[in-house]
């Protein structure tokens, strides 16, 4: 419990970071999760695993941490609080923490309306800043009623998520100085399609934080996918650009992929690390890096899986509520 994630040793070291999301599956049944840890573990500081991403019923993200963690894959536990009071929240934290789980991304969670279970009651007893101060807390061998742990402090590594894109610029600033203060170590921002501003938020808002920030790329698939994406997801704006370049490609997939590749060489003069979500084909991951003229940071340790093939489904991102 004394070693520190491969994350915090990435972020330890300066180096650029690279995560990327999984999603735990519909069922019972892993092996696909795994599958998709496995090819992605060379090349990334921290695999996200999503807690009930959209509100859609999946595995217990911790649950899918846990097997991660069994099979010396590195996950980042996204913890969300729509589902859970305070102390099913601390419950979840302390059994992380008992598995050897060190990197915690706190969320709010989308609103239960968006999902497939949209007569659910959600909690909301917290909301991310509370849900990282009581990450902080139990850090300090404190409970959020400011109790002792008898076993002692946790060493959880808690991150939040940030949108430089949000449409209120002092609310985005209100919200991200709120969690650098509840012990935020790391950012992971939603899906960046504007660059610039992606850029004003580094200059005016994350400059001098100390915290590293991974800019969120999202694989585009077609521009039926794009166009999709801009009709149903809050606060995402694809310029149209992007998508008449996808709908005049021969191949839309491997147009959407080189401009995957552009984004991650843009994000790299920009912040510190990016944050990849390529919603049914993670398998694709490696390319975007390699195609951006990244190299594995790890060495592999197994033979790559085939690819996965198309699903005939238009993916879409996960938008959490911050």
């Amino acid at each position: 419990m004394n070693n520190l994630s491969r994350l915090q040793q990435g972020i330890q070291r300066g180096e650029f970071l690279i995560t990327a999301e999984v999603m735990p599956p519909k069922g019972s049944n892993p092996q696909h999760l795994l599958q998709m840890a496995r090819l992605l573990q060379p090349w990334v500081h921290g695999i996200n695993v999503t807690d009930g991403s959209r509100a859609v019923l999946r595995m217990s993200s911790l649950a899918a941490a846990a097997l991660l963690q069994q099979h010396h894959l590195e996950p980042i536990y996204q913890l969300a609080c729509r589902d859970r009071n305070r102390i099913a929240l601390q419950a979840d934290l302390l059994g992380a923490a008992a598995l050897g789980i060190r990197n915690v991304l706190a969320l709010t969670g989308d609103p239960v309306e968006a999902g497939d279970h949209p007569q659910a009651k959600a909690v909301y007893d917290y909301e991310s800043v509370r849900l990282l101060q009581t990450i902080q807390k139990l850090n300090q061998g404190l409970d959020s009623e400011n109790q002792p742990l008898p076993d002692g402090s946790t060493c959880l590594f808690p991150g939040a998520a940030v949108d430089p894109q949000c449409g209120s610029w002092s609310g985005l600033q209100r919200r991200f100085e709120r969690k650098l203060q509840a012990g935020a170590q790391f950012f992971q921002s939603q899906m960046i399609t504007d660059f610039d501003r992606l850029e004003k938020f580094m200059t005016h808002i994350a400059k001098g934080c100390g915290r590293p920030i991974l800019a969120g790329i999202f694989l585009l698939k077609s521009a039926k996918n794009a166009r999709y994406i801009n009709k149903y997801v809050p606060g995402v704006h694809i310029p149209e650009s992007i998508i008449q370049r996808l709908e005049r490609a021969e191949h839309p997939l491997e147009e959407g992929i080189t401009i995957a590749s552009e984004q991650v060489r843009w994000a790299q003069q920009l912040c510190q690390g990016v944050h990849l979500m390529a919603v049914k084909r993670e398998d694709l991951i490696p390319e975007i890096l390699k195609r951006a003229g990244l190299l594995p940071t790890n060495p592999p340790l197994y033979t790559p899986p085939a690819p996965v093939g198309p699903t005939g489904h238009e993916a879409i991102p996960a938008r959490e509520t911050l």
